[in-house]
């Protein structure tokens, strides 16, 4: 198999490994093909959108069969459009028909992913406002997803709970108040450790101000709140809109002034992009 690269490398063997697993061996198959027989096949794009997760897509016949060979025509993050070919994958028959729904998973989801993320991207150009995911991921598939976001032109939010400190509802109301929760948070971990809090209402950006926090999640908050927010806020913290954010909303809210918007959909919600495997004679 090619060498791959990141966050492939690291995270797509086992993910592979594991879906291949689910499907093998392949009865029809190994009745209609010889061990030797070979065909070509191409990956066919049947809807406008942005690729992802094509190293994936190679990989699964590489993986089956060292025979395989991929070359591929676009790569993740291109604009594709209805007929264009992407990839050609040429090899043993068995092979290319027993990989095929696997690579189709892996590169319809993340294309998808890609895809949505750049009609949100797209909606909010010409504004100050960053596109970021969220951790709302499909379990194992984190790193591909996030960076099919990318592929997309969003940006990441935090990779795992590793990468800042961030006070949500739950730990506000376990701990009492946001107040008392970035005490604990400060005394920890000094100011080694960004911290982040999230806010229903303006009294609570108040507070998070009042602790000097460096960004403020305004979490389901409707338009004019939003706005009175941001104009609260006056650069002293970052400010981040989150929660039931669409496309049809997505412009105004970034049209407030704020400096991110974060879309759960985009990796829990983001439909596949339509592709398909044809056999070519």
């Amino acid at each position: 198999m090619r060498q791959l690269p990141e966050p492939y490398a690291s995270h797509l063997p086992p993910l592979l490994a594991a879906a291949l697993a689910e499907d093998l061996p392949d009865l029809t198959g190994t009745a209609v093909f010889g061990p030797d027989e070979a065909t070509t096949a191409v990956l066919l794009v049947k809807a406008p959108g942005v690729l992802a997760g094509v190293p994936a897509f190679a990989a699964a016949f590489e993986f089956l069969d060292a025979r395989c060979r991929v070359e591929v025509h676009r790569d993740d993050g291109d604009p594709v459009a209805p007929g264009q070919q992407a990839v050609t994958v040429r090899g043993p028959a068995r092979a290319l028909l027993a990989a095929e729904r696997t690579a189709l998973n892996f590169v319809t989801r993340l294309s998808g992913v890609a895809t949505l993320t750049r009609r949100f991207v797209d909606a909010v150009a010409g504004t100050r406002c960053t596109v970021l995911d969220t951790r709302k991921t499909t379990p194992g598939w984190r790193a591909l997803e996030k960076h099919a976001v990318r592929c997309g032109g969003g940006s990441n939010h935090r990779m795992g709970l590793f990468d800042a400190a961030m006070l949500k509802d739950t730990h506000l109301a376990a701990a009492g108040s946001i107040t008392a929760a970035a005490a604990k948070v400060r005394e920890r971990w000094g100011g080694a450790v960004p911290l982040v809090v999230e806010c229903a209402d303006l009294a609570m950006v108040e507070e998070a101000l009042a602790c000097k926090v460096e960004h403020v999640m305004l979490d389901n908050m409707d338009l004019a709140a939003v706005r009175a927010a941001v104009a609260l806020v006056a650069g002293r913290a970052k400010v981040e809109v989150s929660g039931g954010v669409s496309l049809a909303t997505v412009r105004a809210l970034a049209e407030t002034g704020a400096d991110f918007v974060s879309v759960g959909a985009l990796t829990h919600s983001a439909p596949a992009l339509d592709l398909s495997l044809k056999v070519r004679p």
